[in-house]
């Protein structure tokens, strides 16, 4: 098959558009026909090697964990998929090699759910990591309740958005950080925005003037410190960007798949609770200048990469 790999760490000139082998389907597994694939921060820190630590590497890796298609082989153990299904996917594995960048990838059953009726595979592919990770921190992590006023950094990025309208839905008042261009973005997700930079804490406190229940921290840094201190007592804190979190009395998160959590993401989805804004697509071979965008930081919403099979056809 046709998919995107790199055989060393690097920049995005390792990434290499060509011929890979066909994936084999475990038990638990099913084969899904990729139509789209979403680029996180965390693939190019992967294929810079940052997460070389805690993930072992299997030259060559094809890159990517969100993923949206059509599953055309379930696993021999598996019922809860057929030939067909349309499908979205955390697929992250213990190791980097078998990425969702390419024309298939083989998921656990752990990995999936079914895709947004309502959302194009280019949405759907946007969901599930972005998503599960505001899900899990917002409800699991931070425990946010109706009443609560919630500090959500990077509001208008592919986590931070998500976590605007999901909090909305629990019934708390979001305050987000954005840049002023992006400020009637966040409005509309059900925000308050702030600007973000010096001033931050000022800021914040002028519309909390007793400080927020729970920060929701996706950058680190001078912005994690500044949310220490906007705390009110009781307050909680969580980093999903900076280890540092913990020296200020809150968790450091990394979003785990959860089959159940996605799928609950997905009918909120079709609900209308949840949209997912694509800033830009990319074809397949030109997931490079993806992950250039992407590592610029300044994206509203996400980026996404697709397998045209009409095209291609397949």
């Amino acid at each position: 098959m046709k998919a995107i790999s790199y055989s060393r760490y690097g920049g995005p000139e390792v990434l290499a558009f060509g011929e890979v082998r066909d994936p084999k389907v475990g038990p638990d597994a099913v084969l899904v026909k990729v139509r789209a694939a979403s680029v996180n921060p965390v693939d190019w820190k992967a294929r810079e090697g940052y997460l070389d630590a805690i993930l072992e590497p299997v030259f060559p890796v094809v890159p990517g964990w969100d993923v949206s298609g059509v599953v055309v082989r379930p696993g021999v153990a598996v019922s809860e998929f057929d030939v067909g299904d349309e499908v979205i996917g955390y697929v992250r594995e213990d190791f980097l090699s078998r990425g969702t960048f390419a024309e298939y990838v083989a998921a656990p059953l752990r990995t999936l759910a079914r895709k947004p009726r309502n959302f194009s595979f280019e949405e759907a592919a946007g969901l599930p990591l972005v998503g599960l990770t505001a899900y899990q921190v917002l409800l699991k992590v931070l425990q946010v309740k109706r009443g609560e006023t919630v500090l959500v950094h990077a509001a208008a990025g592919g986590v931070g958005s998500i976590a605007v309208q999901l909090g909305t839905h629990l019934g708390a008042r979001v305050i987000g950080t954005a840049s002023e261009p992006n400020h009637d973005f966040v409005r509309g997700l059900g925000g308050e925005p702030v600007t973000y930079g010096e001033g931050l804490g000022e800021r914040v406190r002028g519309l909390a003037p007793e400080g927020v229940d729970a920060v929701f921290d996706t950058i680190g840094g001078d912005a994690l410190k500044a949310s220490a201190n906007l705390l009110a007592p009781e307050g909680r804190l969580a980093s999903i960007a900076d280890g540092d979190v913990v020296n200020y009395g809150g968790r450091y998160y990394f979003v785990r798949p959860d089959a159940e959590d996605l799928q609950r993401l997905s009918d909120l989805a079709e609900q209308g609770v949840v949209s997912v804004h694509v800033s830009e697509t990319f074809p397949l071979e030109r997931a490079a200048d993806a992950h250039l965008l992407n590592q610029e930081g300044r994206t509203r919403g996400k980026i996404v990469v697709t397998v045209d099979w009409e095209t291609e056809g397949a």
